[in-house]
C-alpha cells in the first residue's frame, strides 16, 4: 500500500465525504455527530490545515489543525480513517503530519478531545504523548468528552 498525507482544502467534497463519515461514525455511537465542534472554515485559515490520506489512490482518512484562542496552541479536529482501513498505522501517520505542521506554523502545544467510548483514538493519542487534561470549550462539561495535551517539541 502506498499512502500519502497531502493537504486539501476542507470544504472540498473528498473532505465532506470524509466528515461525513466520521459524522455518520460519531452519531452510531453517541447519538450526535459532533458537527458543532467543527466548522470547515475554521481550517481554512493562516497556521491552520486539513490534510487527506491516500492509500493506492483512494481517499482512506483525514485530520484537521486549527488556532485556538491562545495563539501558542492548536487543536486537532476530525482525525479520521475509513473503518476498512483501520489498524495499518494510517491515523498516526495523520497525527504525525499534523504535528509537524503544528511545528512549522510556531505553535508550541497541542490539544484535542475524543469520546469516551473511542478507546483506540484514547490509546493512539496517549501512546503519542498525548496527556489527559481538563476539558475545554464546548466540552467542558460534556461528560462523554476525553481531551489531552501535548507540548510540542
Amino acid at each position: 500500500m502506498q499512502l500519502t498525507i497531502e493537504p486539501e482544502a476542507a470544504n472540498s467534497p473528498i473532505a465532506t465525504q470524509l466528515i461525513a463519515e466520521l459524522s455518520a461514525e460519531l452519531g452510531a455511537i453517541y447519538g450526535d455527530d459532533g458537527d458543532g465542534g467543527f466548522d470547515p472554515s475554521d481550517v481554512m485559515v493562516p497556521r491552520a490545515a486539513f490534510v487527506v490520506a491516500w492509500a493506492d489512490g483512494q481517499a482512506v482518512g483525514c485530520g484537521a489543525l486549527r488556532p485556538m484562542p491562545d495563539a501558542t496552541i492548536a487543536e486537532i479536529k476530525r482525525v479520521y480513517v475509513c473503518s476498512s482501513m483501520r489498524g495499518r498505522g494510517i491515523s498516526r501517520q495523520i497525527m504525525n503530519y499534523l504535528e509537524n505542521s503544528a511545528r512549522q506554523f510556531g505553535y508550541i502545544g497541542l490539544m484535542l478531545e475524543t469520546g469516551i467510548q473511542q478507546p483506540a483514538a484514547m490509546a493512539l493519542y496517549e501512546n503519542m504523548g498525548y496527556a489527559r487534561c481538563d476539558c475545554y470549550s464546548l466540552y467542558a462539561d460534556d461528560p462523554r468528552s476525553v481531551c489531552y495535551r501535548k507540548e510540542l517539541k
